[in-house]
This record gives structure tokens, sequence and C-alpha cells, in this order.
């Protein structure tokens, strides 16, 4: 007598793998004869920016639906010899306003048909350990946020005919395109609006040693202030960090002399000074101390900051890197591109207004 489990068995066998149907999936030849259309068009329907009717790319989209059908990017990019994908490299995203960055590029680089790859490591490491990682998934163009851009990366990128565009800082060589706030003329304005709010004891808290941003906005700072017949500030270094300001601040505010005006090279660590001032040492912010931040990111606004800073405005900055990053992948490089977006000072109450 067979057993229940024989029964099952016996009445529904199992097909083997290699027996079963083996689904295929639409190609772009299937799209075209379901649209009436030639192969060629199916593949500029979906190309951003190539030559096909309203109603053509009508006809195709409703084609692909109706059989499934997706684009290969792979075998696309081995015909284009473009991948479609953009690198980029973020190193670190406590600072708010690297998250708004990334957010608005991939934005922009979508509309434009692009997608991001993006690339994480410490704040202060430079670009060569991702050298090899970004090559080897054959990214169209390269962005580097917050990260040190090192000659070999940019020697490595320019045999493999990548573009390097910077974002928020600069090399000190022309050796690849940037896209920056105004880090000087900011400055200065800071500086004048402070001397003009009354103020007499200055500081400067430092990102990076070697942040070209941090280093033009102390520049602009202290050029500004001997203008105006004041004295060089006190200097303290942040590194970008809130708890290095914590200690920063604590540093600062136990002289003999505190200043009364301190300017931070961005609103990450201006948050860190005012939280510091008046939860340690009772300061009223904007009263008893004056705190200026450098980004306006959206905390910034939030009424237990209320920081008083320089804007940098990320949808042009975003645009017009966008912009250059196209240019250098259709010509295939070109001359180096330095842009300086303009901004504007942002006043709110964390600083003391002029009489």
């Amino acid at each position: 007598m067979n057993s229940p489990r024989g029964l099952m068995k016996h009445r529904f066998p199992q097909a083997s793998p290699q027996a079963r149907p083996r689904l295929r999936r639409p190609t772009a030849h299937d799209v075209a004869r379901v649209a009436g259309l030639s192969q060629s068009a199916v593949s500029r329907a979906f190309t951003p920016g190539a030559s096909i009717s309203d109603d053509a790319r009508l006809k195709v989209l409703a084609a692909a639906q109706t059989l499934g059908y997706r684009p290969n990017m792979i075998a696309r990019s081995l015909i284009t010899e473009r991948s479609g994908t953009i690198g980029l490299a973020i190193g670190y995203m406590e600072n708010q306003f690297y998250p708004a960055i990334l957010e608005a590029l991939s934005t922009e680089f979508a509309a434009a048909g692009y997608r991001l790859l993006l690339f994480t490591q410490g704040p202060r490491d430079d670009s060569d350990p991702l050298l090899d990682e970004v090559l080897r998934h054959r990214v169209d163009a390269v962005i580097l946020a917050s990260v040190r851009m090192t000659s070999k990366f940019a020697e490595e990128c320019s045999k493999a005919q990548v573009p390097v565009v910077l974002i928020n800082r600069r090399t000190e060589a022309e050796i690849a395109s940037s896209v920056t706030g105004e880090n000087r003329i900011g400055a200065q304005a800071i500086a004048a609006f402070l001397v003009a709010g009354g103020h007499q004891r200055f500081a400067y808290m430092a990102g990076l040693e070697d942040s070209s941003t941090s280093r033009e906005r102390e520049e602009g700072f202290s050029e500004g202030l001997g203008a105006l017949g004041q004295p060089a500030p006190l200097r303290v270094v942040g590194n970008y960090d809130f708890e290095a300001a914590r200690a920063g601040t604590k540093r600062l505010l136990l002289r003999k002399q505190p200043p009364d005006a301190i300017f931070c090279a961005n609103d990450h660590m201006a948050f860190a000074v005012i939280e510091t001032a008046r939860s340690e040492f009772g300061l009223t912010i904007g009263r008893d101390i004056s705190v200026v931040g450098f980004d306006d990111v959206a905390l910034a606004a939030w009424p237990s900051f209320m920081l008083t800073t320089y804007s940098q405005p990320i949808q042009p900055m975003v645009h017009r890197l966008v912009e250059i990053t196209l240019q250098h992948i259709e010509q295939g490089g070109g001359d180096p591109i330095r842009d300086i977006v303009p901004g504007a000072l942002i006043i709110r109450t964390s600083a003391r207004l002029p009489q």
C-alpha cells in the first residue's frame, strides 16, 4: 500500500528546473514591433534629450508598459561608452549643508537622465582611497564634496577621461572645476556687520586646517576687520565637528577677556558655539555674545538658534555644478571652470544689530 506521501508524489510530479518554461524578457525589438516604429526610435525614446516626436515617444512608452519592458542600462553603456552614473564623494553628513546638497544633486541629475552613486568616507580623508572603486564603477564624472582631492586622483581620473568637479571647495592648482560660495566676500561682510554692531573682541573658529573654504573665510574676515581698524581675531580650530567646536568655545570663553563676537566657518560649528555659550556659561546669545555662521542651512532659522549667517544658495550652486559637469562629459574634458555663486548676509537674532 502506497503511503499518502507516495501518492502525492505519484499524482503531482515535480517538474525539473530544466523542464520549466523560461520566461523571455521583452526586448527593444518587441517594443518597436508593438509600437509600429523602428528600434532606433525606441532607443531615442529612452534617451534624455534625444530627437523624437511626442507622438512617437508616447507610442513607445505605451508599448513598453504593455510588455513590461525596461531599458538595459548596462547594454546601453557598452554602446554609448557612458554609464549614466555620476560618482559623488562626501566626507561627512553631520553638517546639514551636505544632505541638502545630496538631495538637490540627485534631483537635478535625474532630470538630466543621470543617477548618483554615493561614496562616503571620513572628513579628514583624501580622495585616493576612493580612486580604484570610483574608476571600477565606470562613472561618467566625479563630484567631490568636503573630500580633499589629491593630484594623483586628478591625474588618474584625467587619464580615464572622467571629469572631476568640486563643490564648496577648490584646489590651489587648476586641475579641476569647482563651484563655491562667496567665501572671502561673505566673510568681509560679516566683519563689517560685527564692527557696526559695536563689537570689540573678535574670534574666528576655523574648520579643517587644509580646507580651502575655511582658509578663504578666515582671510576675508581678517581683511575685513583690518580695513576697519580692528585687530586680528582670536583663533580656534573646530574641525567642522560639533564636539571640537564645543571644546574650542570653552577655551575662548574661559579667557580673561573672552570675545564678544565669534564667527564660525560654518553653521554646524556655530550651533555648537550657541549651545555651549548658553548652557554652560549662561550667556544670552545676541546680547552677551554674538555668533555668526556660514551656509544658512535650514536649521539656522529654527527659533532655538535664529542664526545670523552668510548664505550659500544650494539650488543655484547645484544647478551650476550640474551644467559644468554635463559640459565636461559632452566635451570629453575641457579646461577647468571655477564658478562663484553669490550669497547674502542673513540677519537673525544670534548677533547684535548695528545701532
